[in-house]
């Protein structure tokens, strides 16, 4: 029997404190519930704080939905780390457009969070492979679903709570985790 790689997906932000490391450990946490060791997911700054810890907001959210702020250091997104991955979540179009920028061969690999939330469930997933696989073989065809499935960046975008009121931080939250519940129920209804 052949071991087959974890499935690498990286969350992108600006900072890598806030929107970015939630979306990675929220993910993975609910991944790990349906098919642990399938997925590795992390995450990394456009212009990361390089060593800092989650945001204490942040810290809070991913602990109340259940997921571990352990151990978190904030990493500058670079090529290297872009050429290990099989699927690229940014937080914003922004954020999309430099990943496209740093590593062009990865256009048809990197949507924004909530994007691709949005188009999974108009992707049929394959039953009865492997979840890596299952994946790999979606990837393309939810691609094809965003060009049918457009909407504005108020749609796409999660908004950057960094040093904004209590406000900002809840809407952030209403962005970003309806996202991660559909993606992991989209792998949930695939199983």
């Amino acid at each position: 029997m052949s071991i087959v790689p974890p499935f690498r997906i990286l969350t992108v932000c600006t900072g890598n404190i806030c929107r970015s490391p939630m979306a990675e450990r929220l993910l993975q946490s609910e991944l790990d519930l349906l098919s642990p060791g399938v997925f590795a997911v992390e995450s990394a700054g456009t212009a990361a704080m390089v060593g800092s810890a989650m945001e204490a907001h942040i810290q809070g959210f991913v602990r109340a939905f259940g997921a571990s702020s352990d151990g978190f250091s904030a990493k500058q997104l670079t090529r290297d780390i872009l050429d290990q991955q099989d699927l690229v979540l940014a937080l914003t179009r922004e954020h999309r457009s430099r990943i496209v920028e740093m590593h062009p061969g990865l256009l048809k690999r990197t949507f924004t969070l909530r994007e691709l939330a949005r188009v999974l469930p108009h992707v049929d997933g394959a039953r009865g492979v492997h979840p890596a696989e299952r994946w790999e073989l979606a990837i393309p065809l939810a691609m094809r679903a965003r060009t049918l499935h457009r909407a504005s960046a108020d749609d796409d975008d999660v908004v950057d709570p960094y040093r904004r009121s209590d406000h900002v931080f809840e809407q952030m939250r209403r962005q970003l985790v309806p996202a991660v519940q559909r993606i992991t129920k989209w792998e949930k209804s695939h199983e």
